[in-house]
């Protein structure tokens, strides 16, 4: 009987399962998810473990060109918290919605206008492109830039024709598409890509913007973050510890742009102006904040289109229930 009492005060004071050890992180190259190069440079998440009793787990980083490759990651479970655009996140809740490996965003990360640039003087529209251009993006079909070129072709000629320029788009890097456009006389003469690349290319005076996505979406989130329903389901607290810490670097970007600039250039492998930087990060189109914006002006259109099957009824639908309390839309 003593031993089954000894048992039984032991599982009492234990917790009902161990939580994960490692948390793995994957984020793009752009300025979009500048909330991990805080929590990577400040070591947050430990932080905010240690404020929750909870051990401090190893923190893993890794760098994707675009969300394709990071969904199968995450599928993989090769990641444990993915980011990217907004079509990345519709794309795989989509297709796991009610399923074991259930996919649904963490929260937003950021709001910045994404612009698509040409070097070439006849192209000041869309209508504009021929045959014999090239648009480089991070990645066909799937990322922002993307689904924005498609809605602005549906804008321009119709929903029936919205992939009428996907013919024109290949995969390639924003910093490899940034020294491609700069450096003339490439295979491509426009690039479809993020801040701080964008601007770095439109600082050449004979590098233009054709197109933003303020004209099609208006302020939106662009950065997101999402996960499987087994990470979020089986580490509650190491979960909630991850929100806090993304939390608590979302006002550090706020306060301290010029920190939060010495991180990002520390972490990126590309050439950065830090100048540069300094100025994109108090531009009042910069925002980093956790609650989703325009999230369902995307969802509609993927799913206008035939590039989702399944729309979520509200952005809450979206998103693990955590931040439901936000307003978001």
């Amino acid at each position: 009987m003593r031993w089954i009492l000894a048992l039984a005060a032991i599982l009492a004071f234990s917790p009902a399962h161990a939580e994960v050890s490692e948390v793995r992180f994957a984020q793009q190259f752009s300025m979009g998810y500048l909330q991990f190069d805080v929590m990577k440079h400040q070591d947050l998440l430990a932080k905010h473990l240690a404020a929750a009793g909870l051990p401090p787990v190893k923190v893993t980083w890794v760098t994707f060109s675009g969300p394709d490759m990071m969904n199968d990651a995450l599928l993989s479970n090769s990641i444990d918290i993915a980011s990217g655009g907004m079509p990345g996140l519709l794309t795989i809740w989509a297709k796991t919605k009610g399923s074991s490996q259930e996919v649904r965003g963490v929260s937003a990360m950021s709001q910045q206008p994404i612009l698509l640039t040409s070097r070439n003087p006849a192209v000041k529209t869309i209508r504009d492109f021929t045959d014999k251009d090239r648009i480089a993006m991070p990645a066909v079909k799937v990322s922002a830039q993307a689904v924005l070129l498609e809605m602005a072709a549906a804008k321009e000629w119709g929903n029936d024709a919205y992939d009428r320029l996907d013919k024109l788009t290949f995969s390639l890097s924003p910093p490899d598409a940034t020294s491609g456009l700069l450096a003339k006389g490439g295979e491509f003469d426009s690039a479809f890509t993020v801040p701080p690349f964008q601007d770095m290319q439109l600082r050449d005076p004979a590098i233009h913007t054709v197109l933003s996505s303020v004209d099609l979406v208006g302020p939106s989130s662009g950065g997101m973050a999402w996960a499987t329903k087994r990470f979020h389901d089986g580490n509650p607290k190491v979960y909630k510890a991850i929100l806090d810490a993304m939390q608590e670097a979302s006002e550090f970007i706020a306060s301290h742009p010029k920190e939060t600039v010495a991180y990002y250039a520390a972490d990126t492998k590309a050439k950065i102006d830090t100048e540069l930087l300094d100025r994109l990060l108090i531009d009042p189109r910069f925002k980093y904040d956790l609650t989703p914006v325009a999230t369902m002006h995307w969802a509609e259109f993927m799913h206008q289109v035939g590039r989702i099957k399944l729309a979520p009824a509200t952005w809450k639908d979206l998103f693990w229930p955590e931040i439901g309390d936000r307003q978001g839309s």
